[in-house]
């Protein structure tokens, strides 16, 4: 039986929920709300067990804080021992524009905090994983501002459409493989 662990990195806290940085906890929500996956708290991470098509999935919101998200996909990789090729990090994007994606199997952490700790936890950059564009519509200095805040009135219908297609790319990804999933996802431009 194939197992498949599917990252949504984010913060926990009311503060964070449905911000441009918690995008990847977005996702796996979506995901398991369609296939009717429940939350459970588990060791360093919420977590959602679910089946598509005879193949095991793991979603996983990492309860760490971003900068410690390498500690729970390390250790759910590990408990559950998912191969590293089977093994998507959802995470959000500043050099890509809101109308993108961009599905990789390996690269850079880019700046990214909780890329940066995944790669120190798994001594490697070589894994999947799915860069959801957020913009970068920030005036000098304020990055962190627009990171951790919410989606503008009028980027909401397109956040919502892009979250479903995100979810439609970790499908491919886990019945088809990672070409499937970047022949899928990386041409697109979403709009409304």
């Amino acid at each position: 039986m194939q197992k498949y662990l599917i990252i949504g990195l984010g913060n926990i806290g009311e503060a964070y929920v449905h911000t441009r940085h918690n995008i990847g906890f977005d996702v796996v929500d979506a995901m398991a709300r369609k296939y009717d996956a429940i939350w459970q708290s588990g060791r360093l991470a919420h977590v959602a067990e679910m089946k598509i098509k005879g193949k095991t999935v793991f979603l996983i919101k990492p309860t760490t804080f971003m900068n410690g998200s390498g500690k729970a996909v390390k250790y759910w990789m590990d408990k559950e021992k998912i191969a590293i090729e089977n093994i998507l990090v959802i995470v959000d994007d500043l050099a890509l524009p809101l109308d993108k994606f961009r599905v990789r199997g390996e690269g850079s952490d880019a700046g990214h905090n909780g890329l940066k700790d995944i790669h120190f936890m798994l001594q490697t950059t070589q894994y999947p994983r799915l860069r959801f564009g957020i913009g970068n519509q920030f005036g000098k200095g304020k990055q962190v501002d627009f990171v951790l805040g919410k989606w503008e009135t009028d980027e909401q219908p397109l956040v919502q459409k892009k979250t479903g297609i995100a979810v439609a790319i970790l499908e491919k990804f886990i019945l088809e493989g990672l070409p499937a999933a970047m022949n899928f996802g990386n041409p697109m431009k979403i709009t409304e």
